[in-house]
């Protein structure tokens, strides 16, 4: 099969509905020739489901990226899906956040809620790539998703605060893993109406900004460009990119005020 992720295997996490990056990530990913094993925490059925509307099937791996069973065991599972050919991971699309709803009032925000929130969005970026570094031997690209954390945006609060952490994270991460032939690289995307979303306090005060700073203009409710730039990022197209931030938002973030 012909595309730019061609041969390639790839391990997409964070796909819950059709509304989400991750998922528009493995849609064009199996578009682009990769084979796809997904992973899900809690709702796996509703995963399974969603798995159901992508173009190939795909398997779904339980992972909670706070459990470091899961984690020790996940380079087996994964070994488990794949067939012949031998077993290998090309690519990690990490595109788990979550902050408590205290997480999101930064003077009240307690330090449990805080730290909960760097755990799974930020700290996860790092656990999750060692969990599969087994299966990299070859090298590989990791991508995360991350809303820029250069400034403080309305209600964002300690999520704010968790993303700079994980842009952080993947510095270092590509610093470290150069050496190993892994590339590590943030896909920056503007607001989208998802999932998580829903779980912003003032969503709509923040994603106002898109409607009126986007100089190509930014659709709410499309994850597909989002999508599209992860592939890119897992494709060999860029293959000196590493520790990088690619802003897949409209342009917003160059915007002076």
């Amino acid at each position: 099969m012909s595309g730019i992720l061609a041969g390639k295997r790839i391990l997409v996490t964070g796909v819950l509905t059709e509304s989400s990056i991750a998922f528009h990530a493995a849609k064009v990913a199996q578009e682009e020739g990769a084979e796809v094993i997904l992973t899900g925490f809690g709702r796996l059925t509703l995963v399974e489901r969603i798995a159901k509307r992508l173009p190939k099937p795909a398997p779904v791996i339980e992972l909670d990226v706070t459990n470091q069973e899961h984690l020790d065991g996940l380079a087996d599972r994964i070994r488990e899906y794949q067939g012949e050919g031998g077993a290998g991971l090309d690519g990690i699309v990490h595109s788990i956040a979550f902050g408590p709803q205290g997480a999101f009032n930064f003077l009240e925000g307690s330090w449990e809620d805080v730290s909960t929130a760097v755990h799974v969005s930020a700290y996860s970026l790092k656990s999750l790539t060692m969990a599969c570094l087994p299966l990299m031997e070859r090298g590989g690209s990791v991508v995360g998703l991350t809303f820029d954390a250069q400034v403080a945006w309305p209600k964002y609060d300690w999520m704010g605060v968790a993303k700079a952490a994980l842009e952080s994270t993947n510095r270092y991460l590509a610093r470290d893993l150069g050496a190993r032939n892994v590339r590590c690289n943030l896909i920056s995307a503007g607001p989208l109406k998802s999932m998580a979303a829903k779980s912003i306090p003032g969503f709509e005060e923040l994603a106002d900004v898109w409607n009126h700073r986007a100089p190509i203009g930014w659709d709410l409710s499309d994850p597909e460009p989002a999508g599209r730039g992860v592939v890119g990022l897992l494709s060999d197209f860029f293959p000196k990119t590493t520790g990088e931030i690619v802003h897949v938002d409209g342009g917003v973030h160059m915007m002076g005020a």
